[in-house]
């Protein structure tokens, strides 16, 4: 009898509830006990979802982010966060965002380093470690919640990061080597699963998705360290990867004294035979055969096909799951009654895949006529999707295969544009500016929330986006920044509303997923071949330039991160989709230059985030990502200065591939990482001008003017000063006001010292 689980479930809610609590709690409008409440609600609501499954997760809930809940559970708190006073929860808001409520409005701590998680667009705390770094056990959060979730009628099975993976996570400063924590590790471990044992738990999802990459000698001997040390745990061990193919570590996966091991069955298909073949007969193979990173209904016949000899060889030694966690997509389908309905029989969220598993552990313990009708239906949507006319446009088609190298190619290299651009912008030295957007207040949510309900007029709608626009500006000049932006507040998201204007896009209502603590994306579905009917951003970014006689930047989303913020078509390869985009943008580009818009910032905030986990497969991605980009920036003019965007990335890796981008400025997250993504600029001589982050705004801390000077002055030791710009590390959506203008206001006086220190 093959058995079905889950790896995880998505935290928010089906209306984000947990984002609102957390920020009504962040705010001080309701206090710890109602917040508590609120968590335990949606564990609880998560759990009768999972009801059918032989085994739930319990501890895949986080109120911010599961790193950080592992951190915690081990013990393990920035040594600037101890001494404070405050409760546990204090502390945990303090290391996720600089300040808890406790903190009274005080300026806080350094918040945690936060970057991207695997090849997604989820982001986690970095754990720090040093030489001096401790590790106790603090499992009172798991023990709770598998109260809970027996009480809630359900078989609980804890997901733990796995010691291996969690060391690979941290970052360690002063060359310090994170495996040398490894052997004060295990014994943490060891008592936790000791403790799990006693409390009645069966099994343990122990989760080391680094075993998806590319691994040296050493980390591949502190595999067999930990879990020669961890056997003896009296708990059952699933050894659990995600996210892509074993490879050369496949061997070791399978030999691995644990009881069970789950692999990628979506991404690594090519493998499920040789896995079967090298398990030990002991084991349980837990295969991950729903795609847990995209919404696409999955084929059932076909998989059934596939799966039945697997089941016939190993019986009830075969479960079934998703990929990964479901964390990467929408709660549930059936709010959608707005969506296309064509489309709409094409897909499946997080609920939606559970059903599926339902049917395929049915369909291979009874046989398939007891789901003869589900697997009916799948069929007749796979079907329908395949032939839709819909979705293929032998136009677009057309014009990819029409490219041509000369459509990446700007007409002259990078010194003789920036000259150009020098004297038709006039820029002073550390010139200042901000990444796009600004704070998106309740009245620009409402009216557009109006707009779109068809509440109001247009006419309505455009002057209220009018003026929020004028006061961005005239905030700005006020502030005496030296390049401005139209602030983006007829923006819902920079994915979805470039999405909403294509052809080939599909959007949800309330299709949410958790990018960090409580900030969720709405990913749009891109379903077909991509066409821009006509101009996108060109009346709100000429209507800002005409209100102003200062430099002012046009703002669009670059074909990368469009598509890799996207739930993308899986018919044909994201190559194809990434030029079809490329094309688009670069439409919108030469249109922004006609209305005499002279810079404008391509953000691909996303593009290290597609890099394949094994770095052998890197240039193939590059080559392609970095030509879309390109593609779309390089059909304009010297005197028209590009720019692109990118948001905690860990880039110095591909920097050779960041510099073939040849945008003329390039705007970076350094300040959380206190410019140490800087470091490759001291080897690499990177050719362009660059703006180092120097305002976190995923944290309501202001910074100083003194802190803004420091963090400058340790980039101008490694990039000439005159080719440095001033700005935050992102866009300023999510910030309020009161914080915008006083960080502003130092950036704007730092650079004022530097110019004075510079002469």
């Amino acid at each position: 009898m093959a058995l079905t689980h889950n790896l995880g479930f998505p935290r928010i809610g089906t209306r984000r509830e947990l984002k609102f609590a957390l920020e009504d709690y962040w705010k001080q409008n309701t206090n710890t006990d109602e917040l508590l409440a609120t968590a335990k609600s949606l564990r609880e609501q998560n759990w009768q979802t999972q009801v059918d499954l032989d085994l739930a997760p319990v501890g895949d809930f986080s109120l911010y982010d599961h790193v950080l809940d592992m951190s915690f559970t081990l013990g393990h708190l920035p040594e600037r966060v101890q001494g404070l006073k405050g409760s546990e929860l204090d502390h945990y808001f303090r290391v996720a965002r600089g300040r808890s409520p406790a903190d009274c409005g005080c300026s806080g701590v350094a918040a945690g380093e936060m970057t991207k998680w695997f090849d997604t667009n989820y982001h986690y705390i970095v754990p720090e470690v040093s030489e001096d770094t401790v590790f106790s056990l603090n499992s009172q959060r798991l023990v709770d919640q598998i109260a809970e979730a027996r009480s809630a009628g359900v078989t609980p099975k804890p997901v733990i990061i796995g010691p291996v993976t969690y060391l690979w996570l941290c970052k360690a400063r002063d060359g310090y080597q994170r495996l040398e924590l490894l052997e004060h590790l295990l014994p943490v471990y060891g008592q936790l699963l000791d403790q799990l044992a006693d409390l009645g738990v069966d099994w343990v999802q122990v989760d080391e998705p680094i075993l998806v990459t590319e691994l040296d000698a050493d980390w591949k001997l502190a595999f067999e360290t930990a879990y020669h040390q961890l056997k003896s745990s009296r708990a059952k061990l699933l050894l659990t990867t995600y996210f892509g193919t074993l490879g050369e570590n496949l061997q070791q996966a399978c030999k691995l004294p644990v009881a069970g091991l789950h692999v990628d069955a979506v991404r690594g298909c090519q493998e499920v035979n040789a896995v079967v073949d090298w398990l030990p007969p002991h084991k349980v193979l837990s295969l991950g055969v729903i795609n847990g990173r995209n919404i696409w209904k999955t084929d059932l016949g076909a998989l059934l096909e596939w799966l039945t000899p697997i089941h016939d060889k190993l019986g009830d030694r075969l479960w079934l799951a998703p990929s990964c966690s479901l964390l990467h997509v929408p709660v549930d389908l059936e709010p959608e009654t707005e969506l296309d309905p064509e489309v709409r029989s094409w897909l499946a969220f997080a609920t939606q895949k559970l059903d599926e598993l339902r049917v395929l552990r049915i369909a291979l313990n009874e046989g398939t006529d007891a789901v003869a009708a589900p697997l009916a239906d799948n069929a007749r949507a796979i079907a329908r999707r395949r032939n839709s006319t819909r979705v293929h446009n032998p136009t677009v088609k057309q014009q990819v295969q029409g490219i041509t190298p000369e459509l990446g190619e700007r007409q002259s290299p990078y010194p003789v544009r920036a000259e150009q651009q020098a004297v038709a912008l006039k820029l002073p030295r550390y010139p200042t500016t901000t990444i796009g957007s600004f704070p998106q207040t309740t009245g620009i949510r409402k009216t557009r929330l109006a707009w779109r309900k068809q509440e109001i007029s247009r006419e309505l709608y455009v002057t209220t986006m009018k003026a929020e626009i004028e006061r961005a500006v005239r905030e700005q000049e006020k502030l005496g920044l030296d390049v401005l932006v139209h602030g983006e507040a007829e923006r819902n998201d920079m994915v979805e509303y470039f999405g909403e204007q294509l052809e080939g896009y599909l959007f949800t209502r309330f299709g949410w997923v958790q990018s960090y603590g409580s900030r969720c994306v709405k990913p749009p579905i891109l379903y077909g071949d991509i066409q821009r009917p006509g101009p996108m951003t060109v009346e709100w970014i000429a209507y800002a330039r005409s209100l102003t006689d200062k430099p002012l930047k046009g703002m669009l989303t670059g074909p990368v991160t469009i598509l890799n913020w996207s739930f993308v078509r899986d018919d044909q390869p994201r190559r194809d989709t990434a030029f079809q985009l490329a094309l688009a943008i670069r439409q919108e580009v030469l249109d922004l230059e006609a209305a005499g818009v002279n810079i404008i910032q391509i953000d691909e905030a996303a593009l290290r985030e597609g890099l394949p986990l094994r770095r052998s497969q890197w240039q193939e991605y590059l080559d392609w990502a970095v030509d879309a980009f390109r593609i779309t920036a390089n059909g304009v003019s010297d005197t028209t200065q590009i720019h692109t965007h990118m948001c905690y990335s860990e880039f110095n890796d591909i920097i050779k591939d960041i510099a073939r981008m040849d945008a003329d400025v390039i705007t970076i997250e350094t300040s959380r990482s206190a410019m140490e993504l800087l470091d490759v600029f001291e080897e690499f001589h990177y050719p362009n001008e660059i703006g180092p982050g120097v305002y976190d705004i995923h944290s309501p801390n202001i910074p100083s003017r003194e802190q803004i000077v420091t963090l400058m002055s340790k980039a101008a030791e490694r990039v000439p000063a005159e080719r440095l710009w001033i700005n935050p590390d992102c866009g300023l959506k999510t910030r309020q006001w009161e914080e915008v203008i006083p960080a502003l206001e130092n950036m704007v006086a730092a650079a004022r010292e530097l110019r004075e220190a510079a002469g």
